[in-house]
């Protein structure tokens, strides 16, 4: 696989909620750390996604905010 986006996160699937339309896939990227995703529920059956597997959750965001207390 070969993608231009600098943020891929490599993970494991911690569970998935199926909706009608959309599927909510959550990835934990390190202990602790999860990453949610909504995707639709076509491409989950695509990509043969289930809890256990290994995945990359790929961030594309034109905008990234930092803040501090």
């Amino acid at each position: 696989m070969q993608v231009s986006a600098r943020n891929a996160l490599k993970g494991t699937i911690k569970s998935i909620v199926v909706g009608s339309v959309n599927s909510e896939v959550t990835v934990e990227v390190a202990p602790g750390v999860e990453v949610t995703a909504i995707i639709t529920k076509a491409s989950a059956e695509t990509l043969k996604l289930a809890e256990g597997k290994q995945v990359y959750a790929i961030v594309k965001s034109s905008d990234v905010m930092i803040a501090t207390d």
